[in-house]
């Protein structure tokens, strides 16, 4: 009897072993270091709360792909729009992360992801995160942003057709990654059918003005580019000259 019963118990905490190992799963996949405050999806001038939804998908624990089915909603149509997570971060300050339509959130990085236990108030409600007005983010990636060129313009498209797109690049180059050129990134496509590049005008550090060429479908990475990460840069100053100082 006393056999049956410790076979008995064996086979109880045997069990119950599955569930103890998931949930540690859960526990050590939750034990990211930024605490969600906030979660917005749109653009600048429209932007709509998806906190709650993106907590109902968080807790599937699986990599969430970021567009309007996702989240049920289009807030501006015809535009690329983005997911921006805001965050605590581990010195107590707030922090933004971007993930453009297309990509995967992956939540390793956020505590508690798969529990939902966030995103219960706390944001600055500023769209571009508090790394526009602080140097919180700055400090991280200060050698990228030791370039030797001040962007004064960008400029997307053709000689005969091009539009202005220094605030679209200065959003993307928050993220301070590489930016593929292409219409999808820049919400527009300024002369159809044909080969667009991207023109940045600089200001080099004999103060000349000079231009660097990216063609559709090419990286840009920012690197050589000073402020590029914190967008301190595109206050104004080019010359209006497609093709920069280089035709003169």
């Amino acid at each position: 009897m006393s056999k049956f019963r410790s076979t008995l118990y064996l086979l109880l905490a045997l069990s119950f072993l599955p569930a103890a190992l998931i949930a540690q799963g859960h526990h050590e996949h939750d034990s990211g270091q930024y605490v969600i405050l906030s979660a917005q999806y749109g653009d600048e001038r429209r932007h709509v709360d998806v906190t709650e939804r993106l907590k109902q998908l968080a807790r599937a624990d699986r990599p969430i792909q970021v567009s309007n089915s996702t989240f049920g909603t289009d807030p501006d149509r015809g535009v690329l729009k983005a997911l921006r997570i805001y965050a605590r971060g581990p010195n107590g300050r707030e922090q933004m992360f971007e993930y453009t339509e297309g990509t995967y959130v992956d939540g390793a990085q956020f505590r508690s992801w798969g529990r939902g236990e966030w995103g219960t108030g706390g944001w600055s409600g500023n769209w571009q995160g508090e790394g526009e007005r602080d140097h919180g983010r700055q400090d991280a990636r200060e050698p990228e942003d030791r370039g030797q060129y001040v962007i004064l313009s960008a400029q997307y498209g053709d000689e005969r057709r091009h539009v202005d797109v220094t605030s679209r690049l200065r959003e993307l180059a928050r993220a301070d990654r590489l930016i593929k050129v292409s219409n999808a990134t820049f919400g527009v496509d300024p002369d159809r059918g044909v080969l667009k590049v991207l023109h940045i005008f600089v200001r080099n550090l004999n103060g000349r003005e000079q231009m660097f060429e990216y063609r559709e479908g090419s990286l840009v990475d920012g690197s050589q580019f000073r402020g590029w990460g914190r967008g301190d840069w595109g206050n104004g100053g080019w010359s209006g000259n497609w093709r920069g100082d280089q035709r003169r």
